[in-house]
């Protein structure tokens, strides 16, 4: 055999275990080409889902740092729940798409790749990726119902609460539902400044980082993801006493335009910091805890 002979013989083994592979990537990649554009033309855009193609650059990260246990998976397909799984995704997909119910369409991808996985690989190597794959739904636009059912009582709650604050340190502030008085100015607390984007963003960032990092330490992965909607409303709430405070004192051009947006960076950093604060008052408060016990356990 010549040298020839032997690398198209070895070459072809390689081809035919990449090919299926390869047209399956291709296939998924035209079916949800026209949801990444409207996406990318339209939530994509706001500050709400700004942070889509984030969570799938994370999902795909995630999935490159289990590569040891993807390649080392043992094939078995399932062919059944496989195709179960894939043609449900798919009409998933089609009749979001026709109903432009945005959410269904982007979270059909998680259906999709399962059954995709199933059917090339088998069970085994969907437990290695259900997180990667599951961390997707991040990145689907939240639904309307969702957005309009939370963001009313954030904002009341944002308003109640600074009011309060304001008041008791000796402001003139009223409130009349979510338009907070203050002098003789009348703030509306917008949308924006209700958190709930702040809780998507710091939601997906919190499961993330729990997952990449402190996956191995259940109880601890568990008080932080809890933490993290009310660290996000504490955070809200300084930003919002902060423009107030600003509009008292500097009057309400000040707290519009680039400052507005400044204090929303700064929610979003706040929010962080507190969140890795907390993840070292949890550590430090399991520490202390296993010495107590320790001791009431040592003779």
């Amino acid at each position: 055999m010549t040298y020839f002979d032997t690398s198209a013989a070895s070459w072809a083994p390689a081809s035919r275990r990449w090919f299926w592979p390869a047209v399956i990537a291709v296939s998924f990649a035209i079916a949800y080409t026209p949801t990444f554009i409207t996406l990318a033309q339209g939530p994509w855009r706001t500050e709400q889902e700004g942070h889509g193609p984030l969570i799938i650059a994370a999902s795909a990260w995630l999935a490159w740092r289990s590569r040891a246990l993807i390649w080392n998976a043992e094939l078995r397909p399932a062919p059944l729940p496989g195709w179960v799984a894939l043609l449900s995704g798919l009409c998933l997909l089609v009749l979001a798409r026709n109903q432009d119910v945005w959410f269904l369409e982007v979270a059909s991808e998680i259906p999709v790749i399962a059954g995709l996985v199933l059917l090339l690989a088998g069970w085994r190597l969907l437990r290695v990726l259900a997180f990667p794959i599951g961390f997707l739904i991040f990145s689907a636009p939240a639904p309307g119902w969702m957005v309009d059912a939370a963001t009313i009582p954030l904002k009341v709650f944002i308003s109640d609460s600074v009011t309060q604050l304001l008041y008791s340190a000796g402001y003139p502030i009223a409130q009349n539902g979510v338009v907070i008085l203050i002098g003789p100015y009348q703030l509306l607390v917008q949308d924006a400044c209700s958190g709930l984007n702040s809780i998507f963003v710091l939601s997906a960032l919190g499961v993330f980082y729990v997952y990449a990092f402190r996956w191995n330490e259940k109880i601890r992965a568990i008080a932080l993801l809890l933490l993290i909607i009310p660290i996000t409303v504490f955070a809200n709430f300084l930003r919002v006493t902060s423009l107030v405070l600003i509009a008292y004192y500097g009057g309400v051009d000040r707290m519009e335009g680039p400052l507005h947006d400044l204090t929303g960076v700064a929610l979003f950093v706040v929010a962080v910091v507190l969140m890795f604060l907390a993840d070292g008052a949890i550590s430090l408060l399991m520490k202390l805890f296993g010495r107590r016990s320790t001791r009431l356990v040592t003779p």
